[in-house]
């Protein structure tokens, strides 16, 4: 039997937006939708794929180098939250490449596909899909909170919070209220990337309210027939309903999309090297396996800042210290780097450069023996955020690692970058109730330091019910991948063979 149609799904550069895509694509085709996953030549070897209704086309993207790094540091944003980027040199020839294959597989008359899935930081691609009446359908890679909470920035005029005022967000819960850190928090210098003063985390409140342009996701739900978000009802009922109460748009949750495996072993451990075979580590799952089993039940804590952008270098030094002075056994990863300005590490992918060496731990494994594990490279996160050693998570709150983190019922302290990570650990700690923030001064320029860490890792570490709360909402995901139904909805399958 054929399949019932085409998707075309088109991702932003970045992990943290191709995972989620190609699983996007991944559960069409369970549903016998062909999903065509259109992707840079440059990003093949981020990709790997082999499901036969999910189709990898790799398209030429060549832009120059000089006009990559200058716009990528004037929109420092880029890749961490929801906000289209404005980087035209960048853009133009993947959509060059797009129209040239969309006018050989679907002009003169031959079948439209269902829709496209666009990753909203990919909304310059719209015009393209246009052309050929082709329907949108908006993605967002994160979860719901952040682009909710831009919303309702932008509703109650966020930039005239004064410091020690507390603002309540009409038609949010009452416990997501706004203070004047949570506004400025963005302006830190963060790995080199630093916001434009007065935007919101990610540069997303663009002007007054009544003064035109809402925010910049805004113009995708205007041409979009569509909303989808990586997310559940379970995690963010009500603030779906928000969005789409505001945006007057349907609007599905389709998530976490996370491997197919890390579902079928819920309650027990995921092994990276089945669930994501193209993710090359630092370490051997069996030497993570072997250190883990000597600690015992949630006593490990463990520590990654994503692969985007990180903490300074003079505040990993900080964490270092921490973990020098404290008793806590700990995982830190660090990848390549760490703690050096620049743009983010999907723009270098992009660009065809090597990571850069990153910050370095001097002495810190000799210091601390067997009580810690330090992993230089990439992590099998899925593996040991489901191992039963470990209690917590240090995050910098990118969706992907925070919904991993959730299904595992593991509690996370939070320590956001930027773009929707501030916003994420709001959801978290205010909202879910399954974690801490580092974040508790009013001061949003104040760099971490060693005192508040390990205040913060013995207060999550301790709290028995964050623990508690955090295994009844990890519950909640054990019977399988929640968002089937939304998928069937917005394919609009109706015949007896889709259910």
């Amino acid at each position: 039997m054929g399949s019932l149609g085409e998707i075309i799904v088109l991702p932003f550069f970045g992990q943290g937006h191709l995972n989620p895509c190609l699983e996007l694509c991944k559960q069409f085709g369970a549903l016998n939708v062909k999903a065509i996953f259109i992707i840079p030549s440059t990003l093949s070897s981020s990709v790997s794929n082999d499901h036969p209704l999910v189709e990898v086309v790799e398209l030429p993207n060549s832009p120059s180098e000089s006009e990559s790094e200058s716009e990528s540091e004037s929109n420092p944003s880029h890749g961490t939250g929801s906000n289209p980027p404005r980087r035209r040199s960048l853009a133009n020839p993947l959509a060059q490449g797009i129209d040239s294959f969309l006018t050989e597989r679907y002009g003169s008359g031959q079948v439209r596909p269902i829709c496209a899935v666009v990753d909203v930081m990919m909304a310059w691609s719209v015009d393209v899909f246009a052309k050929l009446e082709i329907p949108i359908a908006s993605f967002f890679t994160s979860g719901a909170c952040h682009s909710a909470i831009e919303y309702a920035k932008w509703k109650v005029d966020a930039d005239s919070i004064k410091p020690g005022e507390v603002r309540f967000l009409p038609g949010l819960p009452n416990n997501m209220t706004l203070s004047y850190a949570d506004v400025n928090i963005h302006q830190r210098k963060k790995g080199g990337n630093v916001a434009e003063p007065g935007s919101a985390p990610g540069g997303s409140v663009e002007s007054k309210p009544g003064a035109g342009r809402r925010i910049p996701w805004w113009e995708n739900v205007e041409r979009s027939t569509v909303l989808l978000f990586n997310t559940c009802e379970d995690l963010e009922g009500l603030i779906i309903k928000y969005i789409a109460d505001q945006t007057g748009k349907p609007v599905y949750g389709v998530g976490p999309l996370l491997p197919e495996q890390y579902w079928k072993s819920a309650g027990s451990l995921v092994h990276d090297n089945e669930a994501r075979s193209n993710k090359a580590t630092g370490i051997a799952e069996d030497e993570v396996m072997e250190w883990l089993k000597s600690k015992a039940d949630q006593s490990v804590i463990y520590i990654s800042f994503g692969s985007e952008v990180t903490p300074t270098s003079e505040e990993l030094g900080e964490l270092a210290s921490a973990l020098e002075e404290s008793n806590q056994a700990f995982i830190w990863v660090i990848p390549p780097g760490s703690g050096i300005s620049g743009p983010p590490r999907s723009i270098k992918t992009m660009m065809g450069k090597e990571e850069e060496g990153g910050f370095d731990p001097y002495g810190l494994e000799e210091k601390v023996g067997n009580r810690g594990l330090i992993i230089k490279g990439w992590a099998p996160q899925l593996l040991i955020l489901s191992h039963p050693s470990v209690g917590g998570f240090l995050s910098h709150c990118g969706w992907n690692s925070t919904v991993e983190a959730i299904g595992r019922g593991v509690p996370i302290l939070a320590w956001p970058i930027g773009g929707d990570q501030f916003n994420n650990a709001k959801l978290i700690v205010n909202y879910l109730g399954v974690g801490h923030t580092l974040y508790t001064s009013e001061d949003p320029f104040e760099t971490m330091k060693k005192e508040r860490i390990l205040k913060g890792i013995k207060m999550m570490m301790d709290d028995q019910q964050v623990h508690k709360k955090g295994k009844e909402l990890a519950q909640r995901f054990q019977t399988g991948y929640p968002s089937v139904a939304s998928l069937k909805a917005i394919v609009g399958l109706v015949s007896d063979s889709s259910s």
